[in-house]
């Protein structure tokens, strides 16, 4: 058994007991917490295999990711000014490069966008893509904690339908045998939009098999519902509910134009909707009802979405971001608490991908995903007024993030990746974002 101990620093427990220690420990033993506490508590005498002083710092749960696709860091500003919420505008601009993209180019994406979360806070997050073969290696190698869901895209056609769902099923099949860090999850790309009811029933077949869930786009603009009520006579989260849908997890991306009155369904189901703020706001798209929704009880987690929607992978940008745009959408101050934004962030992303016993929160016998923060940096003064979930919410970025753990394992230490060579990775997305546009261009 290996032992460390971080002390001296803030220790933000979040979770149930919400236990704050302005001056903690954090016991990792293995891959796991062992105990936490006030430094006047720290048993005396005891060894340690290493020792991490954290004074001027802060410990946090490290923050769940829970709707992107990673290979997309290769297009970033290749959508400006179009919205990818509407069929039209994705297929017109995203979809015309994943037509010409080619495998070896998605690697060093990969590795840009597992960089860039470790380096801001991110320890677990939810992928939605294809080429998997070429996202698991590089995700086992960052070591982060996440939910890979293979890709779906079929748009009626059956010859599409058979290919990708057989696709699906050997992926689910090879991630049975990868390190428990890694999930596999079926990841229609967007039910009634561009997955016909024939491949959601084989899509939801597929996740019981496996025992994993489905990870959708849902009610951006209304789509869904529009098409369902035209061919059923009921809303889309009916039509789901009929077919069974919700027999499986649903990891639910933008959940922006669902009926209230389809809410308690949802509530009552193992559905997560994951608000995206950035996402929105940059496709001229509503803001999600989070407040109503979780006063309904449904589940919110938190995503950055692709970084053509967004552009960065700063989930401390996107927490700000949805508290402020949770008191625009309702007209009044304070609707979304911060303390609220930080549970949604890391427990409400935990619970989505069905891990909320292992990871979410500081307690003892959860698994060691954590992240520490310099509080020398700019917004966390003055003290004591500025509260650190004041501070953590609406004050400071994931730059202020010095060191990030995952299965006690440092990703990142000193500000510095120790699995990912960033530098590289971004020479070779470079290249491969040339050869991208070369055949994009390409005379037919």
């Amino acid at each position: 058994m290996t032992t460390m101990l971080l002390y001296n620093g803030m220790v933000v427990c979040l979770g149930q007991a919400d236990k704050l220690f302005d001056r903690g420990y954090v016991l990792v033993e293995n891959d796991r917490i062992a105990a936490i506490g006030s430094m006047a508590d720290l048993p005396a005498n005891r060894h340690y295999d290493a020792r991490v002083n954290c004074a001027g710092k802060l410990v946090l749960p490290g923050l769940v990711n829970a709707h992107t696709h990673t290979p997309m860091t290769l297009f970033r500003g290749l959508a400006e000014g179009v919205s990818l919420f509407t069929l039209d505008g994705w297929y017109n601009s995203i979809r015309t490069l994943e037509l010409v993209m080619t495998p070896d180019m998605v690697p060093a994406a990969v590795e840009v966008a597992c960089a860039e979360m470790i380096r801001t806070g991110t320890t677990t997050f939810a992928d939605q893509y294809f080429f998997m073969d070429e996202i698991v290696p590089v995700v086992a190698r960052s070591g982060m904690r996440a939910a890979l869901a293979y890709g779906v895209v079929e748009l009626g056609d059956p010859a599409a339908r058979a290919r990708e769902l057989a696709r699906v099923d050997a992926f689910l099949e090879d991630m049975g045998q990868q390190t428990d860090r890694l999930q596999g999850w079926v990841g229609p790309h967007a039910f009634f939009v561009d997955n016909t009811p024939e491949s959601m029933q084989a899509e939801r077949l597929l996740a019981s098999k496996y025992n994993t869930g489905l990870h959708i786009h849902l009610s951006t603009d209304g789509e869904e519902d529009a098409f369902c009520r035209q061919h059923f006579g009921i809303s889309a989260v009916s039509k789901m509910r009929d077919m069974g849908m919700f027999e499986r997890p649903v990891l639910a991306a933008h959940s922006i134009t669902i009926p209230p009155e389809d809410w308690p369904a949802l509530a009552a189901s193992p559905f997560s909707a994951v608000t995206c703020p950035s996402a929105c706001m940059r496709a001229g798209a509503d803001a999600a009802p989070v407040v109503g929704m979780r006063a309904a009880g449904i589940n919110v987690a938190l995503g950055t979405d692709n970084v053509c929607n967004n552009n960065d992978y700063d989930l401390f940008i996107q927490m700000r971001l949805m508290a402020l745009l949770a008191s625009f959408r309702e007209k009044r101050p304070g609707a979304l608490q911060a303390r609220e934004a930080l549970d949604i962030a890391t427990a409400g992303g935990a619970k989505a991908l069905g891990l909320a016993d292992e990871i979410g929160d500081l307690s003892p016998g959860k698994k060691a995903d954590l992240i520490v923060m310099d509080r020398g940096g700019i917004g966390w003064t003055p003290l004591p007024s500025n509260d650190p979930f004041t501070a953590l919410v609406y004050s400071i970025n994931g730059l202020q993030v010095t060191d990030t753990m995952v299965d006690g394992q440092w990703l990142l230490r000193d500000r510095q990746w120790t699995t990912l060579d960033y530098a590289d990775a971004v020479r070779r997305q470079s290249e491969d974002v040339r050869r991208l546009l070369e055949r994009r261009d390409a005379p037919v």
